[in-house]
């Protein structure tokens, strides 16, 4: 049974949606000021590989990704550019929106903007206010952290860690506590009417109506950076459970935040090192330190995924626990792009031996479906066997708090059961068996399965040395030819001088029976 580790308890609970049948996830989304670097990609990687497990367990998922488009840090720089704030939103929404299909985040459902929600942030504020959890003071609207009796059970601080907003308002709150609902407008800031007079949303409150209006008062997951356990997602749940009298979320999952790194772990096996900086898992005060960010100077996504292919950023984010900070480097995700040749190498071989792609196997998109068509395996079968056992694993993996880890180290296990199986079976020889043939590809499409999951193994471009529309493939097969020629004619010569000067080049090749491979070295 699926168990999710919930901050709210601190412990790991069996899950049980609020309604049978459906999940609704709430992800905290960007603040749309600078264009998305690569720690804007890490909660919508996770988020999205945890509801596509959940669609692939047979749960109709709603998964919401809020654009905070009206903050501080917006007006200013709308100031800095001298354009409108929706201008600097619109352009910065469109920078993450694409990083995001790039990266292959597909499941979310909704992107709530808070500036499409004011009506219900005022609502919510006066229902607050009439409650007596709220109180208006010349022009803000502050809740009152004393009148809520469970504020700090999130983060499990006292009242001395939990300070509000002070600055200038400091003077217009009835205690420092206290957080604001509603700000009312410097001169020449945006500004929308209210009750209490002009003015824009505090953070908190945003996250709030925009989730309740997709998702309902109570719903089942609300995730985001660990740094966001306070103040927000304290802030969210006094106001939300002030305001609708019943819990806000069932379970709250925090992932790890990314931090540079000062070791290249290995890659490959079934598990990876930190960095010996790296944080533990929910060490906030350490994680904070190391935390890459807009304000350290992090680069545009962009610029990354003009030097990484997307598919190698997405194993990478994966590769380590979504509860455990992530140990960012270059040479990291070098090292995890020669780590994914593993895979590129057999669908490559596995192209040669059956004839098939491995990105066209017809693979199954339910648990269920893939339980049905695996449920008997003849004992003649013993690598179908050994598969499903690994695919066992992959989602004993899963089912243990999303560990993504694990099942990555699984895919390795299986990738070289499968590689061992040709070789033992000598499966790129002529006369080989096509049962045996049959037999590979039908585990072959076990990996898939699992692939899909993950978002990883989708299409055959998205690989190590794909954005080139095929033309790298092009011309190593007319060098592949040209050397087989040679060594036809004898003129081993020109025959090694083409292996070594690929070799130099980073290209390595690889004589199998059933003809020669190229990878990247």
């Amino acid at each position: 049974m699926l168990q999710v580790y919930n901050t709210l308890s601190r412990t790991k609970e069996p899950f049980v949606p609020v309604h049978e049948g459906k999940v609704g996830i709430y992800l905290c989304g960007p603040t749309v000021y600078k264009p998305s670097h690569i720690g804007h990609m890490v909660g919508p990687v996770i988020f999205d590989t945890i509801t596509k497990y959940f669609t692939y367990l047979g749960y109709k998922v709603t998964f919401v990704v809020n654009i905070t488009d009206v903050d501080d840090k917006l007006i200013a720089e709308s100031n800095r550019r001298g354009i409108p704030m929706s201008a600097v939103a619109e352009e910065m929404t469109a920078d993450y929106f694409a990083n995001l299909k790039t990266m292959g985040v597909d499941s979310i459902t909704h992107f709530p903007r808070a500036t499409e929600h004011m009506d219900g942030i005022i609502a919510f504020t006066q229902k607050l206010i009439e409650k007596g959890y709220a109180y208006a003071s010349e022009g803000d609207v502050y809740f009152n952290v004393a009148k809520f009796e469970g504020y700090g059970k999130l983060s499990n601080r006292s009242l001395d860690q939990m300070l509000g907003e002070g600055g200038g308002t400091a003077d217009r709150k009835e205690s420092d506590f206290d957080f604001a609902l509603w700000k009312s407008a410097k001169p020449g800031e945006p500004s929308w009417e209210s009750p209490w007079g002009p003015g824009r949303p505090g953070w908190h409150i945003e996250c709030s109506v925009m989730s309740g209006s997709l998702l309902g008062d109570t719903f089942d997951i609300h995730g985001g950076g660990l740094d966001l356990q306070f103040p927000h997602h304290e802030n969210e749940i006094a106001q939300s459970e002030a305001c609708h009298g019943k819990p806000m979320a069932k379970y709250w999952m925090h992932n790890g935040l990314m931090q540079a790194s000062n070791e290249v772990g290995k890659v490959g096996g079934r598990k990876t090192r930190s960095a010996e900086s790296a944080a533990k898992e929910g060490d906030l005060a350490s994680q904070e330190a190391g935390k890459i960010s807009k304000s350290k100077g992090a680069s545009a996504f962009r610029d990354l995924l003009a030097r990484f292919p997307a598919e190698t950023i997405r194993f990478f984010l994966l590769s380590s626990h979504y509860r455990r900070p992530i140990d960012y480097s270059e040479e990291r995700l070098t090292e995890v792009g020669k780590g994914l040749d593993t895979f590129y190498r057999f669908f490559k071989r596995f192209k040669l031996v059956t004839g098939k792609s491995f990105y066209g196997l017809a693979a199954p998109a339910t648990r269920a479906e893939g339980d049905a068509r695996w449920g008997s395996v003849p004992a003649e079968k013993k690598l179908l066997a050994e598969t499903l056992a690994c695919r066992a694993k992959f989602l004993d993996a899963m089912d243990d708090d999303f560990n993504t880890a694990g099942g990555i180290g699984v895919l390795y296990d299986l990738v070289r059961l499968l590689n061992r199986a040709i070789e033992e079976k000598k499966l790129e020889s002529p006369g080989a068996d096509a049962a045996d043939k049959d037999e590979l590809a039908e585990s072959a499409a076990v990996l898939k399965e699992l692939a899909q999951i993950l978002g990883i193994f989708r299409e055959e471009q998205a690989g190590a040395a794909a954005a080139d529309d095929g033309l790298t493939e092009s011309l190593m097969a007319i060098l592949i030819d040209l050397r087989l020629a040679a060594k036809k004619r004898k003129d081993f010569e020109t025959a090694d001088k083409i292996r070594n000067d690929l070799k130099a080049a980073g290209i390595l090749l690889e004589d199998r029976p059933g003809g020669t491979v190229w990878s990247r070295g």
